[in-house]
């Protein structure tokens, strides 16, 4: 059966595979992007998950034009990487604000549609680094730990409605910022991981189609790993 998915940051990377891959499902999909161009073949409004009338106004869009998104993937995020002795206010604030805080402004806006609608799917897209931790990543580290507590709050909250909440956390994936590092740094992270590779998006999409589809209506409040096994036991 198909329903209106919405994914957050899905012009490029993991978002935009995972809108490809929902889309090959059989689902209709709804992309938001900041800045720049969407991609082609795709419903997009503009959103800036830091700006709750941002929000707001591209949900009013999208429920005028299309309906009331059954899937909602908050993938939206960025990094400001730097040791914790040298990061500014402003740099942990910033992405605590559009990772952690920007996830929130998604999904309660999107309880609106969820909830008369008695089902839904909040998809969270986390990373392995919320458990495991990263040396220069003490912002990103503690937006994506935010959101586990995020998500099983949504699935208590939810659950009687038929809604879930869970986490996908990926491990390394091959993405535009990490194609940029060299070979022997690349070699070195591969190394660390059980499965001795990086993920691809594809990967990630996959898990969140299964996330998304009836035959994981009993899962929710779940971190799911997909990472290679580097985060095993966290």
């Amino acid at each position: 059966m198909s329903s209106l998915a919405l994914v957050t940051g899905g012009n490029r990377g993991i978002g935009l595979a995972i809108a490809h891959a929902l889309k090959t499902a059989g689902h209709d999909v709804v992309i938001t992007y900041r800045s720049g161009q969407p991609p082609v073949g795709f419903k997009s409004v503009q959103m800036d998950v830091t700006q709750t009338q941002s929000v707001d106004k591209a949900f009013d869009e999208i429920e005028t034009q299309w309906g009331s998104p059954e899937i909602i993937v908050a993938n939206a995020g960025i990094t400001k990487d730097g040791l914790s002795m040298r990061m500014s206010d402003e740099d942990f604030e910033s992405v605590i604000d559009a990772n952690l805080t920007g996830a929130f402004r998604v999904a309660r806006r999107s309880t609106k549609g969820l909830l008369k609608l008695k089902r839904g799917r909040l998809i969270f897209v986390g990373s392995v680094v919320g458990s495991l931790g990263s040396a220069g990543q003490v912002n990103y580290s503690s937006s994506k730990a935010g959101l586990v507590g995020m998500a099983r709050s949504f699935a208590r909250e939810l659950g009687s409605r038929g809604i879930t909440a869970n986490v996908i956390a990926p491990g390394f994936v091959e993405t535009d910022m990490t194609s940029s590092l060299d070979d022997k740094r690349r070699n070195e992270i591969a190394a660390s991981v059980p499965l001795g590779r990086f993920c691809s998006a594809e990967e990630i999409a996959d898990v969140v189609v299964f996330i998304a589809s009836p035959q994981a209506s009993y899962i929710t409040g779940a971190i799911i790993p997909v990472d290679g096994g580097l985060g095993m036991g966290h």
